[in-house]
């Protein structure tokens, strides 16, 4: 008998039925089907799709001329404007990699990064010339830098490159012939984790996973074709939670912010008939908390999807009275942003709104193209019972993932053993299926969106002569959601005051890193000397000790 597969013969790969995934094909098509529809706002600057795409083709043809090619990277460090929007399919349509780097670290971190990341091309807005023109002068190899001068941005600054991204894109061809990844598994961006022990760590993406995640954002939150999305999250933030690629697939309007600001945010909702933004609890707290004038005139509905800290069910409970939907989500940057939901059901519509915010305060359940999602314990990576008691670690597994860490074969396979990816955030199962994170192992403090090492605290904090020990954990913060708490056991005879200690690190840290409080104290610890931190996140009543 002929046991040969007949669904293996002569059904092969070719051109005709199989082409790699990659987000670069979305905007293609937008310009395409709706060349002349909306894509992209920013003050008086408008773009349609067919001027965005042969802007885009404009900066990979000139990038090219540049010399830049397959594997090389090109940084960027930018505000939410319409060139970070074309980077992201400008930079990957020759075969470069984009990172997009943290405008709120200092130079040390960002020199490191171009370092590290070995990036050929810098595209820096003016804002930043400040904390660029120092990480330059550490670069190991000065890669060609471009300044993007943008009209809406009044305040100081200088100009620190060889041209601007004008003249660039001036060089440009509109109808450069770009090819698709001839692998889907090929590079498209490094994104920078904050770092929890030493340098921060370099997470590449592929143009699968962006694809799959571009069109999962739209999937999951229902997004109807032509939204209108506010960039109230910084893109340089796991790409945007891979929402530029979202806003290309659905030939949606991007409208560009350089500053979070509520009075700008209900302006531009009014204005442009904002449908969707996204953002830390911060975001959503300030527009919760802002004059109720400003909202004034809005009538339809927006929807706001929130993620970062766990928000309190207080402010789901605000966003609700002001008539916004918010939809909570959760990852990391190595999950390509967003990789968890917490799902609604319509039956939670009929509970009480201190119920519905409990439920809405959740993790949830995975993405929809995320493929796998579990609570294991990480010694023997069994599942733990979903009862809501038994904390282990929150895992990934799937297209959704990481690549891996650039230049770090160590820190990636410890961060896949077992065929998962260990995300070091502790939870717990519901009897319902739906994830809760109980505490951080990894001692994350997560303040306005933005994740602070509490080992990098510490280490400024013994910095000082007086500093006997020390311990950084996070506490809530109605505006921040968390910020960071210092615990200092001082010398003997040591004075020191509060005051003094904040601006002792203040000369050491990045302003939003900085402990916003100081408790000066006997730290408790173990038997063998360890600083008992479960002790004192429950004295500073941390996000974490809340159960």
């Amino acid at each position: 008998m002929d046991h040969t597969n007949a669904y293996e013969t002569g059904l092969d790969r070719n051109p005709a039925n199989y082409a790699p995934l990659t987000p670069l094909t979305f905007i293609e098509r937008a310009a395409s089907v709706y060349p002349e529809r909306s894509a992209v706002v920013h003050g008086a600057r408008r773009y349609t799709w067919r001027q965005t795409y042969a802007r885009c083709r404009r900066l990979a043809s000139a990038l090219a001329r540049c010399g830049i090619g397959t594997g090389d990277t090109v940084a960027v460090m930018a505000a939410n404007t319409p060139e970070m929007v074309e980077c992201h399919f400008g930079v990957p349509m020759l075969g470069a990699v984009l990172n997009t780097l943290n405008t709120r670290l200092d130079a040390d971190a960002i020199a490191f990064m171009l370092n590290h990341g070995n990036a050929r091309v810098l595209i820096t807005d003016r804002e930043f010339s400040g904390t660029v023109a120092q990480a330059l002068a550490q670069a190991v190899h000065r890669p060609i830098v471009i300044d993007i001068d943008d009209r809406e941005y009044d305040g100081p600054g200088e100009l620190l490159g060889e041209k601007d991204y004008e003249a660039l894109l001036a060089e440009g061809d509109p109808e450069y012939a770009w090819q698709p990844p001839a692998d889907e598994w090929m590079a498209i961006s490094l994104n920078y984790t904050s770092g929890t022990t030493g340098n921060p760590k370099g997470v590449v993406y592929h143009h699968r996973g962006a694809y799959l995640n571009g069109v999962c954002n739209i999937v999951t939150w229902g997004m109807p074709q032509h939204s209108i999305y506010l960039w109230t999250l910084p893109m340089f933030h796991c790409n945007g939670w891979c929402f530029p690629w979202s806003m290309a697939a659905n030939a949606g309007v991007n409208v560009c912010l350089r500053k979070v600001d509520p009075v700008q945010i209900f302006r531009l909702i009014k204005e442009h008939g904002v449908t969707h933004y996204c953002g830390a609890p911060i975001v959503h707290g300030g527009l919760i908390n802002a004059d109720a004038g400003l909202r004034k005139g809005i009538a339809h509905k927006v929807s706001a999807m929130v993620a970062g800290a766990a928000p309190p069910a207080a402010m789901i409970e605000g966003m609700e009275k002001i008539g916004f939907d918010l939809t909570h989500v959760y990852g990391l940057t190595e999950t390509y942003g967003p990789a968890t939901v917490c799902a609604k059901h319509d039956e939670w519509a009929d509970l009480d709104i201190g119920k519905r915010a409990e439920r809405n305060g959740r993790q949830g359940v995975r993405y929809l193209m995320q493929e796998g999602l579990a609570v294991m314990d990480a010694a023997t990576m069994t599942p733990v019972p979903a009862d809501g008691e038994t904390m282990g670690e929150i895992m990934f597994r799937g297209n959704i993932t990481m690549k891996g860490y650039l230049k770090n074969s160590k820190a990636t396979a410890e961060a896949f053993a077992g065929g998962w990816f260990h995300s070091g955030d502790l939870a717990v199962i519901q009897p319902d299926g739906y994830v809760k994170i109980r505490d951080r192992s990894k001692d994350i403090i997560i303040s306005g969106g933005e994740n602070i090492s509490s080992l990098e605290i510490e280490e400024a904090l013994y910095r000082h002569p007086a500093v006997l020990a020390a311990a950084a954990v996070a506490r809530p913060d109605p505006k921040w959601g968390e910020t960071p708490c210092a615990f200092v056991e001082l010398k003997p005879g040591a004075e020191v005051t509060e005051q003094e200690m904040i601006e002792h690190c203040r000369g050491l840290l990045a302003r939003f890193k900085v402990p916003k409080a100081v408790v000066f104290c006997v730290l408790p610890k173990t038997s063998t000397g360890k600083i008992q931190k479960f002790v004192l996140r429950q004295q500073a009543k941390s996000v974490q000790a809340i159960e």
